[in-house]
């Protein structure tokens, strides 16, 4: 399942880096593509995590998830 995260705050490579690793940290979370350019995240992921789980995370990480 991919499932695309629109994502307001990051400004720099550090931004993307953070917010990669946060999403990457959640099990069932099988590829993470961040781009500063585009203002989002792909993530492939399993069936059972949810787009707000995913939400969560990058909230969590200090960025707003749209």
């Amino acid at each position: 399942m991919k499932t695309t995260i629109k994502i307001e705050g990051m400004s720099c490579d550090h931004c993307v880096a953070h917010v990669t690793e946060a999403l990457r940290e959640i099990s069932g979370v099988s590829s993470v593509t961040v781009s500063l350019k585009n203002k989002n995240a792909v993530v492939e992921h399993e069936e059972n995590v949810g787009p707000e789980v995913l939400k969560a995370a990058v909230t969590e990480a200090g960025y707003q998830a749209l």
